[in-house]
């Protein structure tokens, strides 16, 4: 053994060694632009340069939408984990242990309660980086339990769309949570209290068949997509090649199916604005213009 040759250098390397956080700099997916990780939170996940709208995490979300930060958790009932004891490489269970180590939370809808500019709100987020945003019982459960807390609160009731639809590991009760939530919306309707929708992307699939698309009020983020299927297997099943800028947030606007396309540095103020509009309050619209 050389004792120079293999113990001296490692020694001294390990020693020279800085630990650098691998997010330290972010990619723009759009322009190429390196981000410093602290200027991306700072503006809101939104690129500098480039006005790209990265995906926003659920916490950064609400501490910027509530105002000072400051928000009432509601909790979700629990449901079956397993209902269909589904297993494709990994079993169904493994997977909801590890997304819930992975993100800290129980499934993909987060509900919080709080004051936007004044105005008085419940907010359901859903977590694409939770499976997808996928669809489930306890995603169906949640955006319920916080249309009811709405009523019960005589609150309007604002969600974040994210989601590749319906969460295929659930079958049938999955596909169940479309009605049960077109239902609630329907409560809250007849509660005279506003339901606002603020599509992110992406949001498809059955959410989008569903209570993504019943709002009074759809607001999209710049670049969204926005649809059901897919935009190749449209193309496919037309044979036809689909418009430029097709399902994107500013398309559908142009074409009705959007009512307004915000920044999200605009976000908060416009959803002050809109609930106070709602609710009948124009006397507080000046707080939030």
């Amino acid at each position: 053994m050389n004792w120079i040759s293999n113990v001296v250098p490692p020694k001294i390397r390990s020693f020279l060694k800085r630990e650098t956080p691998e997010n330290l700099w972010i990619k723009c997916p759009d322009s190429g632009q390196l981000v410093f990780h602290k200027d991306l939170e700072a503006n809101l996940f939104v690129v500098p340069g480039s006005g790209f709208h990265m995906r926003c995490p659920v916490k950064a979300r609400l501490d910027g939408l509530f105002d000072k930060g400051v928000y009432e958790d509601i909790a979700t009932p629990e449901v079956p984990l397993d209902p269909l004891k589904f297993r494709d490489v990994k079993r169904y269970t493994d997977r909801l242990k590890d997304y819930r180590a992975k993100t800290g939370s129980q499934d993909a809808v987060k509900l919080a309660a709080g004051t936007i500019e004044g105005a008085t709100a419940v907010v359901a987020v859903q977590d694409f980086d939770f499976m997808g945003g996928s669809l489930g019982m306890a995603a169906g459960e949640a955006i319920i339990t916080g249309m009811e807390a709405a009523i019960a609160r005589k609150s309007p009731f604002i969600i974040f769309t994210a989601s590749g639809g319906a969460r295929m590991q659930e079958g049938m009760f999955s596909l169940m949570q479309m009605p049960r939530t077109t239902v609630a919306v329907r409560r809250l309707r007849a509660a005279k209290l506003p339901y606002i929708v603020v599509l992110t992307n992406p949001t498809t699939g059955g959410v989008t068949a569903s209570y993504a698309m019943l709002g009074d009020i759809h607001i999209a983020e710049p670049g969204a997509v926005i649809g059901f299927a897919g935009a190749r297997v449209i193309e496919q099943t037309i044979r036809e090649r689909l418009p430029d800028g097709f399902q994107r947030a500013e398309y559908l606007k142009s074409h009705g199916m959007v009512d307004m396309v915000v920044p999200r540095g605009d976000m908060r103020a416009t959803l002050a604005r809109m609930c106070k509009i709602l609710m009948n309050r124009p006397g507080d619209t000046s707080a939030a213009a």
